[in-house]
């Protein structure tokens, strides 16, 4: 039976970690052992990222939407209860759109809010 080597593939696997620590400092970029270590915990990091950046966008939108409807004399809480009791189905991505960038259009939504 033939003995397999492992020098292309371990050559590979090598080059790909590298790869990925360009740019990093010091021996995190140079040495293999430094860099699988530091490449492990940044991917680590970014798909903990890629969880938290949705938490983060839909606290940004609450937070404008309350801004904007307190400004018409609403908070936040009755306002979203009052849109699902009129059965308007607008996601908070879109409303705190309308919030920043058409005050006006927001303004109707929260009348039509206080009228139900």
């Amino acid at each position: 039976m033939a003995r397999i080597k492992r020098a292309v593939n371990a050559q590979k696997k090598r080059r790909k970690v590298m790869k990925l620590a360009k740019g990093y400092w010091g021996a995190k970029s140079k040495q293999y052992r430094a860099a699988t270590e530091q490449v492990r915990r940044s991917l680590r990091y970014a798909y903990k990222g890629r969880k938290l950046r949705k938490r983060e966008f839909r606290r940004l939108w609450i937070t404008r939407i309350n801004a904007a409807a307190r400004l018409n004399g609403m908070s936040y809480s009755t306002f979203m209860n009052a849109l699902k009791k009129l059965n308007i189905t607008l996601n908070r991505k879109m409303l705190a759109d309308l919030a920043v960038n058409d005050p006006a259009s927001f303004t109707k939504l929260v009348e039509q809010a206080k009228n139900a």
